[in-house]
């Protein structure tokens, strides 16, 4: 089975599946915690603005997607709390925006429009190396900035006001993590593409949550859980020679519904043993 790992591209596969799985137990902890899974969505549609900013400047797709993202963060951030509008309308504007500012940079650009698949959808075995490095320099980043605020993010998630007493500026925190947010997009757009990426944010994250109530317990499982269904989902996808951000998100959604069942068998099994005692 390992055999496999002998190709470079697959190397580089797995090693894009271990950075992704880092920044997406981090930061899809906060973002389920929080409950800010459609503001994520909104910033994952919006890197196409960058995508495509990135072919009109002739710069790696990537990092227009990042030049991108984290000002759209910030500004979804702001609007959200400032404007006088409902927060799912302040999203889909800058969504379908996002989409439509990609599209036409795209079409500005020259020479053969580009093969936008591998950014809509995924393909973790097309990973350059160039953007491993990108990878692991956003990682770092959002590991740094959660180990400082750690503390500030888990009372924002779960007790807003309390952190507003104790001093702590919500308003900032909150933008602060949105920004991360559009980070962790930009490091999953070439392991599940646009489309995908907030399953990956959020099933894992779901499951960790299932299974402790601890904070840096549920980063560590939704690490891990990631990391697993990046593996399993590659190797399935190379083997089936099928799309594999579609294979790692059909793995991980197959695999939660599994675990959501055995979780109801063990609560009804649980209930007669309780009614004896």
């Amino acid at each position: 089975m390992f055999s496999i790992f002998t190709y470079e591209f697959m190397r580089n596969a797995l090693i894009a599946g271990a950075l992704a799985s880092i920044a997406c137990g981090i930061i899809g902890t906060f973002v389920v915690s929080k409950r800010i899974v459609f503001m994520s969505g909104g910033i994952a549609h919006s890197a196409f603005g960058g995508i495509g900013l990135g072919y009109f400047l002739g710069i790696d797709p990537v990092l227009g997607a990042l030049m991108f993202t984290a000002p759209v963060s910030v500004m979804l951030g702001m609007l959200s709390q400032k404007a006088k509008i409902s927060e799912d309308s302040v999203i889909g504007i800058i969504w379908s925006m996002g989409m439509a500012l990609g599209i036409v940079f795209i079409g500005l650009s020259k020479g053969y429009a580009p093969d936008l698949n591998s950014y809509l959808f995924g393909n973790i075995l097309l990973v350059p190396q160039a953007d491993l490095w990108i990878m692991l320099g956003l990682d770092l980043a959002i590991v740094a900035i959660v180990t400082v605020f750690f503390r500030e993010f888990r009372s924002l998630c779960f007790d807003e006001e309390m952190s507003r007493v104790l001093g702590m500026p919500p308003g900032f925190l909150y933008i602060l993590l949105l920004v991360m947010v559009a980070l962790t997009v930009v490091i999953l757009i070439r392991v599940v593409g646009i489309i995908l990426v907030i399953a990956l944010l959020t099933i894992p994250a779901t499951m960790a949550r299932q299974l402790t109530y601890s904070m840096p317990k549920m980063i560590i499982w939704s690490v891990a859980l990631s990391f697993v269904f990046c593996f399993g989902g590659l190797l399935l996808s190379y083997w089936l020679d099928v799309a594999s951000g579609a294979t790692i998100i059909l793995l991980a959604g197959s695999v939660f519904f599994i675990f959501l069942g055995i979780k109801k068998i063990l609560a009804k099994r649980s209930q007669p043993a309780l009614k004896q005692q």
